[in-house]
């Protein structure tokens, strides 16, 4: 493991029976795991694979770092959910584009994982302009006597070898290798905000500000162009392509959102180009809520299909919203975020976090949404109960046993001795990057420079 990276403390956090009782069972938790890294590595992305044996996070300083679920101990069960480093490695270096006197940076902006095939494991991962494809393997053997070589690699002669050889394995410490398999290049103008893995596990998608290229996985010089949002007098742009994903059931369905706050659903078997929409999920505004920071706010940060590929769930600055794909009108459900920023928009725009991207993720069953606030905070909606609950990340409060308790902000009047002020709330604290355990109830969340690991409460 790299000098920047260590591990920070093994903290485990139990829920109280209050938390249960009052959120009718929505759940959890247990902190595993808490990595620490240099103030200058903050994390950017945390994805985990299709079993959730393994989670990956990608940092602004490139890298990648992959975790590895501990295997079930008879003798101590209870240490099944600790995920411990499995892999890191250097994924994006910094570039300069000569042509265009343009910095590309390298930190990873998405982490895509591919379904597994074989022993070894594949992901894509992506900062502005390029993704790569990582093979992921484990080396337990090496092989000697060999006939051509000695046995540190330099050639031999050959008028010395007097006799043939066979070559054997013998056995070493385990070693995990990252290898990069293809790099998808020279495709993209701006910045890629997303890329999304299709379910012919074949093709994927890679999207920046203004379009939307298909890339078969096997061919890196050349992608198709499915959607070009881009007019052609630039002063005439209104809107930018923010997220996209594919179906994860049929392979030629795909959404994107865009900064005004629609979401267009597409079928690439109407046509090469997909300009044109099949559907449109777009909520009316409300001519009485309208303010100079409406078109800001309605911007979707991202955008997910639930598993069943019934629903959608968008994010924007202040909600998250569930619809239907058979109803476009509106949106199934809305969920407050954090409706009590509504009077701090102006100082939030001033100090530009009203621009914040929060991501949004399903639990496996498709019954609780998961999303990021300040101060560290993250909330949960329970759609079937309609409970919500805030809970916090906090290394302060990451204390061996202790209780982690659900959190309340105070709008105004008097203040109780468990809730925080509006006006006392870190927004320098924020988590924009989560993820779900497909199956189970383990969550991750990145606050900023730290990774935690929640899992259902463990008896």
């Amino acid at each position: 493991m790299q000098a920047r990276l260590r591990v920070y403390a093994f903290v485990r956090l139990i829920f109280d029976d209050v938390f249960h009782k009052h959120t009718q069972g929505i759940f959890f938790i247990q902190v595993h795991l808490e990595l620490m890294l240099m103030s200058s590595d903050i994390i950017s992305t945390v994805e985990f694979n299709s079993t959730g044996e393994l989670l990956a996070t990608g940092d602004k300083g490139g890298r990648v770092v992959v975790f590895q679920r501990e295997q079930e101990s008879k003798n101590q069960p209870h240490r099944r959910g600790e995920y411990n480093v499995y892999s890191t490695f250097q994924s994006h270096e910094p570039e300069f584009d000569y042509l265009k006197s343009l910095e590309i940076e390298e930190k990873i902006n998405k982490i895509r994982w591919l379904p597994q095939q074989n022993a070894a494991y594949f992901l894509l991962s992506t900062n502005d302009k390029t993704v790569k494809l990582w093979k992921i393997s484990e080396r337990d053997k090496r092989p000697e006597g060999y006939n051509l070589k000695d046995e540190e690699g330099r050639i031999r002669d050959p008028t010395t070898i007097t006799s043939l050889r066979v070559p054997v394995l013998r056995p070493m410490d385990l070693m995990v290798e990252a290898t990069p398999r293809r790099i998808f290049s020279n495709a993209h103008t701006y910045h890629i905000n997303s890329i999304s893995v299709n379910s012919d596990h074949e093709t994927y998608m890679s999207t920046d500000d203004l379009r939307i290229n298909l890339w078969n996985l096997e061919i890196t010089n050349r992608s198709f162009n499915i959607v070009d949002i881009k007019p052609a007098n630039m002063e005439e742009l209104t809107e930018v392509i923010t997220a996209a994903e594919f179906h994860p059931n049929q392979c030629n369905t795909f959404v994107y959102s865009s900064s005004k706050g629609s979401i267009r659903l597409c079928d690439m078997r109407t046509s090469a180009l997909c300009d044109n929409h099949s559907k449109l999920f777009e909520e009316p505004e409300d001519p009485s809520n309208r303010s100079f920071f409406s078109e800001i706010i309605s911007s979707i940060s991202d955008v997910k299909f639930s598993h069943s590929g019934r629903y959608l769930m968008t994010r924007d600055y202040l909600t998250v919203k569930v619809w239907d794909i058979n109803m476009e009108s509106k949106p199934l459900e809305t969920y407050q975020v954090h409706d009590y920023l509504r009077s701090k928009l102006c100082s939030l725009y001033e100090n530009d976090c009203i621009f914040d991207k929060f991501e949004c993720v399903w639990n496996g069953t498709d019954s609780v949404l998961m999303t990021g606030s300040y101060n560290n905070f993250f909330r949960m909606f329970d759609r079937n109960t309609k409970r919500d609950v805030t809970l916090e990340a906090s290394r302060e409060n990451s204390k061996p046993r202790a209780i982690l308790k659900p959190r309340k902000v105070c709008v105004g009047g008097k203040r109780r001795k468990d809730e925080i002020s509006v006006d006392s709330l870190d927004f320098s604290k924020k988590i924009l990057h989560t993820a779900w355990h497909p199956n189970e109830n383990i969550i991750a969340v990145a606050a900023t420079n730290n990774l935690y690991i929640f899992q259902d409460k463990v008896n």
